[in-house]
């Protein structure tokens, strides 16, 4: 069972930066991506960021230009570096792997709260 560990949330203040990591244990076979999700409250679940195996990225159209994902050498830690961080950016941050044999996994989540 693919286990995820997330750590980096917190509160910032609007323009400020974060930085969220990801660990990815007991991958078996690989991975095809590692990516970010976020939820704000009374909003549906959405893609921020993805890396796919091969070293392509996508952003949201929300946050490119400010938001920057990155892997360690092995694949299985995903970086997200935030910066310019609006309050709309305020939400839980999920870490999200589909495994090479195309499993999906979740973290718990992070929040990301950015207030004055």
């Amino acid at each position: 069972q693919v286990q995820l560990v997330e750590s980096g949330g917190g509160l910032v203040q609007p323009g400020g930066s974060l930085r969220l990591s990801c660990t990815a244990s007991r991958v078996m076979f690989g991975i095809e991506s590692m990516g970010w999700y976020r939820q704000a409250p009374g909003k549906e679940r959405e893609l921020v960021a993805i890396s796919r195996r091969g070293g392509s990225t996508d952003y949201a159209n929300s946050v490119k230009g400010r938001f920057t994902i990155s892997r360690d050498n092995a694949g299985n830690v995903v970086y997200l570096q935030m910066d310019s961080l609006k309050v709309e950016d305020t939400a839980v941050y999920y870490c999200h792997v589909l495994t090479a044999g195309l499993m999906p996994y979740w973290g718990k989540g992070t929040l990301v709260t950015v207030s004055s």
